[in-house]
């Protein structure tokens, strides 16, 4: 009777040793629950945080990745644009160097072209200071023949690379007459001395009157006198001394070449001359200019 009066006592204090240590259980399970909740919170404020950096950090990796785009475009086209250049460049370089290869074989003929015309131009300028040589030796061997006659009868220059030997009317012939006097034949003599030593000269005989006209049974005017009178002069070189024939040339002149005036008769008896021109032969010079083109 003891055991069941006891009885409740027993199942209550088993009750109450059961509810200390479910309450126990439950403290150590709420603290854990909230440990929990208090790390997922933690947590999803740290990924949340994670979450906007990486957000931020992947929004300025775009903007970069879009500017490296746009800057990798500009680079792209600015080496297009380089490219076109440089191929441009080397048309226009070769263009400057096919252009340079024809200005530098252009500039090598005018060289050579040069130098054919600086040899002709020496060769010319030799040449013609042996013909101004010849025509001084000539003008002094004539000047040499001639020293015997006065400047009245005789008169002797030289004029543009020529020599003139001027015989008066008085010297050579009698007025109104084409036959030559013995005082012309000797004259004619000395100076074919001279000419028969120059094979290389041509020799003009020019006859010349004065304005007075003339009219006989031999001669009908001026121009038949001052012809005839240089033909008689050429016969007394050419037939009497041995002068070359083909070295002269005589022709008239009438009154149309005077040296003075023919209102006074001094003048017109400078004017009744014979000239005999002396010309040195210029078919070395003609052959040199006939061989380059010499402006």
């Amino acid at each position: 009777m003891k055991t069941i009066k006891y009885l409740p006592i027993l199942v209550l204090s088993v009750l109450m040793s059961s509810c200390v240590v479910s309450k126990k259980k439950y403290e150590i399970a709420e603290s854990g629950r909230l440990a929990a909740i208090y790390s997922r919170d933690s947590l999803s404020r740290v990924l949340t945080a994670d979450r906007k950096s990486y957000e931020d950090l992947l929004a300025k990796e775009r903007a970069r990745i879009a500017q490296l785009c746009k800057d990798t475009a500009r680079a792209a086209n600015t080496i297009r644009n380089y490219e076109a250049l440089l191929t441009t460049n080397a048309n226009e370089n070769q263009k400057l160097n096919t252009l340079l290869s024809e200005k530098q074989t252009e500039l090598a003929e005018k060289m050579k072209e040069l130098e054919e015309r600086e040899k002709t131009i020496r060769d010319l300028n030799a040449k013609i200071k042996a013909q101004n040589e010849k025509v001084a030796n000539l003008l002094a061997s004539v000047k040499n023949a001639l020293t015997g006659f006065s400047s009245d009868e005789i008169a002797v220059r030289q004029e543009g690379g020529k020599v003139y030997v001027a015989m008066s009317e008085k010297l050579l012939f009698q007025s109104g007459k084409a036959d030559v006097n013995e005082q012309g034949v000797a004259a004619l003599g000395k100076l074919a001395e001279v000419l028969k030593k120059q094979k290389d000269i041509d020799i003009n005989i020019e006859g010349h009157t004065d304005s007075k006209p003339i009219k006989t049974a031999t001669f009908k005017d001026n121009w038949d006198l001052s012809v005839i009178r240089a033909t008689s002069v050429t016969r007394i070189l050419t037939q009497t001394y041995g002068v070359d024939p083909l070295q002269i040339l005589p022709s008239g002149r009438s009154e149309y070449k005077p040296v003075d005036t023919n209102t006074t008769d001094q003048g017109r008896q400078h004017n009744r001359r014979t000239e005999i021109i002396l010309t040195p032969n210029l078919d070395e010079l003609m052959k040199i200019l006939e061989s380059a083109d010499v402006n």
